[in-house]
């Protein structure tokens, strides 16, 4: 693999998720059942179409093509393709209104034991200076878990123009950059491309949107960031915490709001519009500045991610604990915009 073959494969995939972006955009309104409406949990007011998921696997697919090209045939990626491609069948189908939650989770049980049979495993919990050794029985359990997880907050934070395709640029970027500085240029091409696919998108989709990823795009952007950490943890680029801190904006905020309801005895399995980016723009922030700040960051996330792979035990320590208190800080400040918010109304 050489630079030019890496480029070419970013460029392709940017190029080729920009222009079907455009496309889908002129003819998705065609396709009723493809049109995102309005619904509890939502903060768009008009029916958009929900297709741009087929943008950016488009991109990938065409990065793919490069790749195979120059010579990028690792075996642990068809596994991680079938994976995929298991859930944005699925995912399709469900954006056409067809499939029900339960055999929409079991699909992603199922891509799980897929990655699992390609012969990825979470067996030790590792944290700064300690790695901690799981059961095998517990890391099944865990890495399944893992897995179906990353892929649901993914959907359930793509509910704002350009957020969950700017959460992909950012994240994958820093797993590309970790990836090409410890020299595997073949897990910087895959990540980087779908950073890049995912930009092309946000030709279309930063606000005001003209077209969302829809479940196909949100769940398989979310099978990828699970999947790719756990590449880059298996070949010893990175720790899986540090990969969690370049998604850790999407990774908090759907935990913490999951965690809050359950913990206020509400239906988790219902719509809502509690998490952080929602309750900013029901409390008068607009999606452009909501997004903004948020890319701020994402872009912060990703950066300090690529860092704290060359930090030394006790600074990796007060990175973690400097980014609790921000996050402490965020949760705090959205308190504060909301109770301006209501006294303003009364």
């Amino acid at each position: 693999m050489t630079l030019p073959a890496l480029g070419l494969a970013l460029a392709v995939a940017l190029l080729v998720s920009a222009v079907l972006t455009l496309a889908l955009v002129r003819t998705a309104r065609r396709f009723e059942r493809l049109l995102d409406r309005p619904n509890a949990r939502s903060l768009h007011l008009s029916p958009v179409p929900r297709t741009g998921g087929v943008a950016v696997l488009a991109g990938l697919l065409a990065a793919a093509g490069v790749a195979l090209a120059n010579g990028v045939v690792d075996g642990i990626w068809g596994w991680v393709g079938a994976a995929l491609l298991l859930v944005a069948l699925v995912s399709f189908l469900d954006d056409r209104g067809e499939v029900k939650p339960a055999y929409r989770l079991a699909a992603h049980l199922a891509a799980a034991l897929i990655l699992m049979l390609g012969g990825l495993r979470w067996t030790i919990v590792e944290l700064p200076g300690a790695a901690i050794p799981l059961p095998n029985v517990v890391a099944v359990l865990v890495l399944v878990f893992y897995v179906v997880w990353m892929v649901n907050l993914y959907n359930f934070m793509d509910g704002m123009d350009g957020f969950a395709a700017g959460m992909a640029g950012f994240g994958f970027a820093a797993l590309a950059a970790l990836g090409w500085r410890a020299g595997d240029w073949e897990f910087a091409l895959v990540n980087g491309s779908i950073a890049a696919a995912a930009l092309g998108f946000l030709i279309g989709n930063f606000p005001p949107a003209r077209i969302f990823l829809g479940d196909l795009g949100s769940a398989s952007l979310g099978l990828l960031a699970a999947a790719c950490a756990l590449v880059g943890s298996a070949r010893g680029l990175f720790p899986l915490w540090i990969a969690w801190l370049a998604f850790s904006p999407f990774i908090v905020d759907a935990t913490a709001t999951l965690l809050r309801r359950l913990l206020r005895g509400e239906r988790v399995w219902e719509a809502h519009r509690s998490h952080h980016y929602q309750r900013l723009v029901l409390a008068g922030w607009s999606h452009r500045r909501t997004l903004l700040w948020s890319y701020l960051l994402m872009g912060a996330c990703a950066a300090t991610a690529v860092a704290a792979a060359r930090m030394s035990i006790g600074d990796q320590w007060r990175l973690l604990g400097g980014w609790t208190l921000i996050y402490l800080l965020i949760g705090y400040k959205i308190r504060l915009v909301e109770r301006t918010k209501e006294a303003v109304s009364r």
